[in-house]
């Protein structure tokens, strides 16, 4: 209890803390913080060039919250940072941003839903890394609240607080912008996909070059500077074809460095 400056746990911190049912036993967010508990908790896996190659596997269940945490943050700093010596100096790399993955995790355990018996899964691939919530978002936010971090709906408050408290989260419902902040320079952004049941977040490793062909840097040249432009319009500015226009703007989709809004004639392209 070091970072909440706590050095003796009494029952007055415990009810200051919403550990208590009204009937002063413990409740279900005391067991999530206990050193022993019954409840699912996350499962790292790393892979190699495809996911049929796993070259580390983790699962941390049964245990506290915090633990659960501190285990997923050994995962990064073990295989996603290295030291840089340049000259006299010596300077850690993050191939991708810890602050964000540590909003990204701590998201995780405070927004899923303990009562699926599920583990949060995060996967870590050499470009990127996976983070799947359990449970999808608690009742009276939308998607669009999420993403712009309007609301602050916390399905599991108390967790919320102890974090906060302990400073693993900054401020309530700035997650998702502060995850984005931290790629603010980078050419491929994070990327979050929201269903019923799960919350995905998706950290690409930080890079400023797309690793494209010489055809697909045409399409991406043509789309700079903010660009939003019809497949019409980008088949103008290359000089291709519309059926090579489409294959191109296709492999950009799955490598994620193309966004697609609208639908029909209305469907526009862009970084």
């Amino acid at each position: 209890m070091e970072k909440m400056d706590i050095s003796v746990v009494s029952e007055d911190i415990l009810r200051t803390l919403g550990l208590f049912t009204k009937d002063r036993k413990f409740n279900n967010a005391a067991a999530l913080l206990a050193d022993e508990n019954d409840f699912y908790g996350i499962d790292i896996a790393r892979f190699g060039n495809s996911i049929n190659e796993i070259m580390d596997r983790e699962t941390i269940s049964g245990t506290s919250v915090l633990k659960q945490y501190n285990s997923a943050l050994a995962m990064i700093r073990r295989y996603y940072q290295y030291e840089e010596i340049s000259e006299i100096e010596r300077k850690k790399v993050d191939l991708i941003p810890e602050n964000a993955y540590r909003e990204a995790v701590a998201n995780a355990l405070i927004h899923r839903d303990w009562s699926m018996n599920s583990h949060i899964r995060i996967s870590l691939f050499p470009d990127k890394i996976e983070i799947k919530s359990p449970g999808g978002l608690p009742r009276g936010i939308t998607a669009e609240e999420y993403m712009r971090g309007d609301i602050s709906c916390l399905r599991n408050p108390v967790l919320g607080n102890v974090f906060f408290r302990m400073h693993y989260i900054e401020m309530f419902g700035t997650g998702v912008r502060r995850i984005l902040l931290a790629y603010e320079n980078a050419k491929i952004k994070p990327k979050f996909e929201i269903t019923d049941n799960v919350i995905s977040v998706i950290l690409p490793v930080i890079t400023n070059q797309y690793h494209i062909t010489s055809d697909e840097e045409k399409i991406i040249n043509v789309l700079e500077n903010g660009k939003q432009l019809s497949s019409s319009e980008i088949v103008k500015a290359t000089g291709y074809t519309k059926s090579k226009v489409l294959r191109l703007i296709e492999h950009l989709k799955e490598k994620d460095y193309i966004k697609v809004t609208g639908k029909g004639r209305g469907t526009k392209y862009s970084l």
